[in-house]
């Protein structure tokens, strides 16, 4: 099959959907299908477009096999209002001329977010008269309006408007968890339209490794420590302020070393917290290549996974299956009726938290710390249940099935 894939991120991306995509893509290759993947410029998450794209308006370069169609995208460091409005149009315009600049595909995959993407998406669909795929990573406008990023009423009408064009025109969804299937089957979603595919992580790439020797630990010295590790997007969803609280309760506990490692704009408001709070047991690290993410994994105790009480129930974080795959037990501080507390719940290595309690995740984080045996435990699960249920390859075959059970319709049209 020839598969275009339009995701708005993309590899040197280090943390998201990048990788997920780039995975995706470089796996349907090494199975003979040829990909075309049209992107922005690389600019996440530092918010600035990478050293080697800059002051230009289309790149296309190949990547293991995998063609890559990069497009410029109006980018701020500190977006406000106006420029996040100015980002996705500028992703609707530009990425439409990338798209039709190739071979004619037999599929699309689209991402989601960036939801005003469905519209030259859809475009693409007619022009060429082949089936659409929306990858459902998140639910908007919901997601922005819970987290006050969408407050303007005639905004906000015209997003509930994309989202059902989206929804009509696309010939399948395929949804990540089952949250967002039950949230689009409440909005009226044809269930016929709808294929659950779990976000996946690669197992190989991703595996529980010797703490000792460890340079990531040697470097930061965290030798000796119990290492509780917080790697990620660093956001209004996620709250990590709770985390940095948590941490100052557990002072009387030398051995406890909190890490947090994200963009360094992000650090800075962390960096103040600190301070005030004198948790002096808190570590703050820019983000690390994606090459050392197994190292780094390996040198931790505890995974952690953060979210703020406000986040749509629906909100599944891909650093889950990654924290599930190392072997590391998690500590969930989330919603505790979201899609993200049930995955952790079902995965039984790991243990769930209210949210924005910080005196609540410290406690769960000392017991971890007196109870090794039951860390150890839980890790174990967690490994085993990602092998058995985010492996790459069964995700790799769903979405193969898919593209081709499509394949048919497009025939007949």
């Amino acid at each position: 099959m020839k598969i275009l894939i339009y995701s708005y991120n993309y590899h040197p991306e280090p943390i998201g959907i990048a990788p997920l995509m780039t995975e995706l893509a470089e796996g349907l290759v090494q199975r003979g299908h040829q990909v075309r993947v049209v992107t922005g410029m690389p600019n996440y998450p530092q918010r600035q477009i990478y050293e080697g794209y800059r002051g230009k308006l289309y790149v296309t370069e190949e990547l293991n096999g995998v063609k890559v169609q990069r497009c410029y995208v109006w980018v701020r460091p500190k977006p406000g209002f106006m420029d996040r409005v100015l980002l996705e149009s500028s992703f609707v315009t530009t990425s439409f001329v990338q798209a039709l600049n190739g071979w004619r595909p037999d599929v699309i995959l689209l991402t989601s977010p960036p939801l005003p993407a469905c519209v030259p998406a859809t475009v693409v669909k007619w022009i060429y008269r082949c089936p659409v795929v929306l990858n459902l990573q998140d639910v908007l406008p919901e997601a922005a309006i819970v987290t006050d990023l969408l407050r303007n009423k005639l905004l906000i009408r015209v997003f509930e408007s994309l989202e059902r064009f989206a929804y009509r025109y696309a010939d399948r969804i395929s949804a990540i968890a089952d949250g967002f299937v039950d949230n689009l089957l409440k909005k009226g979603v044809d269930p016929q339209k709808i294929a659950l595919i779990p976000n996946w992580v690669d197992t190989n790439f991703i595996q529980p490794l010797p703490k000792e020797p460890n340079s990531f630990r040697d470097e930061h010295d965290l030798n000796g420590k119990f290492v509780i590790l917080y790697s990620g997007n660093i956001a209004l969803t996620q709250g990590l302020e709770t985390l940095v609280r948590a941490a100052s309760f557990l002072l009387d506990l030398p051995e406890i070393a909190v890490v947090i490692v994200g963009e360094g704009r992000a650090l800075e408001v962390l960096k103040r917290r600190r301070e005030v709070w004198e948790a002096t047991n808190v570590t703050l690290l820019p983000f690390q290549p994606r090459e050392r993410l197994p190292e780094m994994l390996a040198a931790a105790d505890v995974g952690m996974v953060m979210q703020k009480s406000s986040v749509i129930a629906i909100n599944m974080p891909s650093k889950i299956q990654v924290l599930l795959a190392s072997g590391l037990p998690i500590v969930a501080s989330v919603p505790q009726d979201g899609t993200a507390a049930k995955a952790v719940r079902n995965s039984g290595g790991g243990i769930v938290v209210p949210p924005e309690d910080p005196q609540a995740l410290a406690q769960v984080l000392r017991e971890l710390y007196e109870n090794p045996d039951r860390t150890t435990a839980l890790g174990k699960q967690s490994r085993q249940f990602a092998i058995e249920n985010y492996s790459f390859e069964e995700a790799l075959n769903r979405y193969e099935r898919l593209f081709a059970d499509l394949m048919p319709s497009r025939t007949s049209r």
